[in-house]
């Protein structure tokens, strides 16, 4: 119960640990997801579309909770996302697919 405490403390969810999903909003429940992820402490975080469906200033507060995730726990994180905006905001290395083919912005 202390990890589960320490991790929703970490996602800024301490007072919400009882309520049920459908009494949370997108924002509380993508970072419900978070916490659960880092209760097993990944070395990896597969994250699809973790904004698509969020307002943008909830879409920041996601995507400054993962970068701090990935400082704090060394936790790389991997995102799927066609939100240029996020791009934009966050850059870091970027795989894209074009016509069947995977580019490296690495290597571009």
């Amino acid at each position: 119960e202390e990890k589960i405490a320490d991790v929703l403390e970490k996602v800024g969810l301490k007072s919400k640990g009882f309520k049920m999903p459908f009494e949370m909003s997108g924002g509380e429940q993508q970072r419900v997801e978070i916490a659960r992820a880092l209760l097993n402490s990944p070395k990896l975080i597969l994250a699809d579309e973790p904004t698509g469906n969020l307002d943008p200033e909830t879409s920041d507060e996601i995507m400054q909770l993962l970068f701090q995730i990935a400082k704090d726990y060394g936790t790389s994180v991997v995102m799927a996302t066609h939100d240029f905006i996020v791009i934009n905001r966050y850059p870091s290395r970027m795989l894209k697919t074009e016509n069947g083919r995977v580019a490296d912005s690495a290597t571009n």
